[in-house]
């Protein structure tokens, strides 16, 4: 018999079935509960949020730039202003990628808008911003440009041409290192300031007072909602959607007011045309600076407009220089400037009274050397006194000051007048220079055996030759202090500053320093005297001072640019123009009641009393004769007066 065996459970896979179709049943509804519950929160709960995100799909935010505060002179000139100027923007979003980005620039570049060697910069720019921010990439097209980009204007999206607040100099290169310039933000920059705060401004200050007061100069950001359409251009109205859209207005910048006096700026920079060097004016009584000029310079407004990569190689690499502020960081030798200075030294500690007469024959022998120091002129100065002294600029007179001074006291006394430090003037850059002292020394050398200061080199020293450096700046600031009989202030170029929508200037306090008061009145006018007598007959400045309605107080200096050995002589039509002397002259007028202390430095100039005191003089008689240089008659020829 065949036993039948059941293959199939039709009542398992019932079982089966069912329960699987129930699990599938509860997926489901939880599925479509989890949907509903996610519409319920998106359409009811989030609603206004939702809403008002899909509202910023086709309204966009521009950001509006605010206006660059303005800078003006002392007399309300205007230095540095804003004109309207046309760019070409980028904005990331807007193109794609970056292989849509490289194609762009190319098209760009093709079209002669952007020149090849930029195109890596412009790109590292344009990625280091936010997607949404417009980039600039071109700045202040002028005409043709406009009309070529016109002309292809179909071929781009993502870029545009929009008008911009742009900063413009009137005087050029006049007094470009005092008021430094503006350039496009770079990579550098965007890493210490707030984007937000920058939100479509495409300059930023460098330099000058440009960029040590780029936060109350460049005000604060607004911004305006625009409607566009799915392509991001900007319409009037989608369909029947009419948006509200807000607005808010930017604020300006501060304007400053500058204690520049651009007579005496011009007559300095004049004076200086086609020479190397700079010239500097300081109110004795205040610290302000009425001139501060370094030549060779350059147009600021080249930076504004935006210098292409050999555009600025051409600067960077120019022989002379005209990127480097030479009032400021320009260290040299002072030569024969820093007399005066040991000589008052010299009265403070007693190691030589006024009417003490030291014999010159033309070379000063070191006491226990053999070692023999020459004087300027060869057969010597004869007998002189310390005010003589001054006005003949006797090396050897001052070679045994400094002698019996000795350098630490030298070092010491300088010191009090800011030299071998910063005078702190309230723009960046500025270098201390070097008062050298037997502590500096054995620090500044390795070895045990060069760390050793030599009686010798405080000779050199004390008629500001090795290793004492000062910069034109230094200079200016202890003169002044001399002019003003110990009482010496910070330098400053910034002394007033007007917020914003307000009519009223803040004056800013000027800053005294600690006054020199161990020195008494009488000492002060045995060195006054010797100044005095330098620009007068038989003095050293007395070509550059003749005929002048005021007296000048004055003290020339030529400084060596290579070290000669004590028996060989200085041939100068035999050397290359490169190799003459540095030529200075640090004076104050009118010397019996200062009211402008100066420094000119004129690099390789051979001589301070034909080549630097002429420039001083021209400077003074700018400030000191307004009769015949008055303000009102030069508007038109130093700029616009708001």
């Amino acid at each position: 018999m065949v036993r039948r065996v059941r293959i199939k459970d039709h009542w398992g896979e019932q079982r089966i079935y069912t329960i699987r179709s129930i699990v599938a049943a509860v997926m489901v509804a939880v599925l479509l509960l989890t949907v509903a519950a996610r519409l319920f929160y998106l359409q009811v709960l989030k609603h206004e949020y939702y809403a008002e995100l899909s509202q910023g799909n086709r309204v966009r935010t521009d950001p509006i730039p605010p206006s660059r505060g303005l800078i003006f002179d002392r007399h309300g000139v205007v230095l540095a202003e804003n004109l309207p100027a046309f760019q070409l923007e980028l904005v990331r979003e807007q193109v794609g990628g970056i292989p849509e980005i490289d194609a762009i620039l190319a098209h760009l570049v093709a079209i002669g808008l952007l020149d090849a060697e930029e195109i890596n910069s412009i790109k590292r720019t344009i990625l280091s911003h936010h997607v949404y921010e417009s980039v600039p990439i071109k700045l202040q097209l002028d005409d043709e440009e406009m009309a070529r980009f016109a002309v292809h204007r179909y071929e781009f999206t993502g870029v545009d041409i929009r008008t911009r607040l742009s900063r413009h100099y009137p005087f050029g290169p006049i007094a470009v290192h005092a008021l430094g310039y503006v350039a496009a933000i770079s990579e550098q920059d965007l890493k210490h300031i707030d984007s937000a705060a920058y939100a479509g401004t495409t300059l930023i200050g460098k330099l000058g007072v440009e960029g040590a007061y780029e936060n109350l100069l460049h005000g604060t950001p607004g911004y305006r909602e625009v409607l566009v359409n799915a392509a991001g251009r900007p319409v009037e109205r989608q369909g029947a959607f009419t948006p509200k859209l807000n607005v808010r207005q930017p604020v300006a910048g501060a304007d400053l007011t500058l204690s520049l006096d651009m007579r005496v700026q011009r007559a300095a920079e004049d004076a200086l045309t086609g020479k190397r060097g700079a010239a500097i004016a300081i109110d004795p009584h205040t610290g302000d600076v009425l001139a501060l000029a370094s030549t060779p310079g350059f147009d600021p407004n080249a930076f504004a407009r935006g210098l292409t990569t050999k555009q600025y190689d051409t600067l960077q690499n120019d022989i002379d220089k005209p990127l480097i502020n030479r009032a400021l960081r320009g260290a040299y030798p002072p030569g024969s400037t820093v007399k005066p200075f040991f000589a008052l030294a010299a009265l403070k500690y007693g190691v030589m009274t006024p009417d003490q007469t030291i014999y010159c024959p033309g070379h000063f022998n070191l006491p226990g050397s053999s070692h023999m120091f020459r004087d300027w002129k060869p057969k010597g100065h004869g007998v002189l006194a310390m005010r003589h002294a001054i006005m003949q600029s006797c090396d050897v007179y001052f070679y045994t000051v400094a002698n019996r001074l000795g350098i630490d006291r030298m070092h010491d006394f300088m010191s009090t007048f800011g030299f071998g430090d910063i005078t702190g003037i309230d723009i960046p850059g500025e270098k201390p220079g070097l008062m050298p002292s037997t502590a500096w020394k054995a620090h500044a050398y390795k070895r045990a055996a060069e760390q050793i200061w030599f009686p010798g080199e405080t000779i050199s020293v004390g008629i500001g030759q090795g290793y004492m450096l000062a910069t034109p700046m230094q200079l200016a600031h202890a003169v002044s202090g001399i002019a003003s009989r110990g009482e010496i202030y910070k330098p400053r170029l910034v002394t007033g500053v007007r917020p914003a929508g307000t009519a009223s200037l803040t004056q800013r306090p000027v800053q005294p320093e600690p006054p020199l008061t161990a020195v008494n009145g009488e000492q002060w006018q045995v060195i006054v005297d010797g100044l005095e007598l330098a620009t007068g007959p038989g003095g050293t400045a007395a070509a550059a001072t003749a005929g002048s309605p005021y007296k000048i107080a004055g003290k020339t200096g030529s400084a060596q640019v290579f070290t000669i050995a004590q028996n060989e002589k200085y041939h100068e039509k035999e050397l290359s123009e490169r190799l003459l002397d540095h030529a200075l002259f640090i004076s104050f007028a009118p010397a019996d009641d200062p009211k402008l202390a100066v420094a000119v430095f004129v690099e390789n100039g051979k001589h301070g009393g034909s080549t630097a005191a002429p420039i001083a003089r021209k400077m003074f008689d700018a400030y000191l004769l307004p009769d015949k240089v008055p303000v009102a008659d030069k508007v038109p020829a130093l700029g616009k007066v708001l």
